[in-house]
């Protein structure tokens, strides 16, 4: 396994729309390595999820887990769950603002509106579907991770710009923690 390298914001591949994996590749050897490495990536980099454009690769697969971790103190655990050409749909018009942070735009933080709840439809790394209703958090990032593969990234979805800071402002005056320097 390998760490990738990850496009940060201003890089043309972000900006561009993931081709679907045909269904009789998925399964084979370079995609899951390719697979394995994204996991590995979005692991090294404590990332909650991670997109193929993400690593400069324009397949429609995305890879989230989040444990546990200091940059996710609040969030509910999700399980490692690979996505192979998702399609997400809303169940709700609801939406709800919440902090949102990406590898690509390292070190920022955002306040951006998602749906409260939306059905995902997938394939799992062996090929077999998904079909889950996801609701709250787990809604929010498989629609930050859905956004990338279609060439969108969090700061285009934010409705006040007014939020978008660096991290350890964001710690300091927006959570409180004031044991960060200035």
């Amino acid at each position: 396994m390998a760490i990738l390298k990850v496009a940060r914001l201003g890089h043309p591949v972000l900006r561009k729309v993931a081709a679907p994996v045909p269904e009789g590749e998925i399964r084979s050897a370079e995609i899951q390595r390719f697979i394995d490495d994204m996991i590995e990536t979005m692991r090294e980099y404590n990332g909650a999820g991670l997109a193929a454009n993400q690593v400069h690769a324009l397949k429609q697969i995305a890879v989230i887990e989040v444990q546990k971790s200091p940059q996710h103190p609040e969030a509910p655990e999700i399980p490692l769950t690979v996505l192979v050409n998702p399609v997400v749909t809303r169940l709700t018009d609801e939406m709800m603002g919440g902090w949102e942070g990406c590898l690509s735009i390292p070190d920022m933080r955002g306040i951006v509106p998602r749906y409260t709840a939306v059905t995902l439809q997938a394939l799992d790394r062996e090929g077999q579907r998904i079909d889950v209703k996801a609701n709250d958090f787990f809604a929010r990032v498989i629609q930050h991770e859905a956004d990338h593969l279609n060439g969108i990234v969090y700061v285009d979805r934010m409705r006040d710009l007014s939020t978008l800071t660096h991290l350890a402002e964001w710690n300091r005056y927006w959570l409180g923690d004031p044991d960060q320097d200035d």
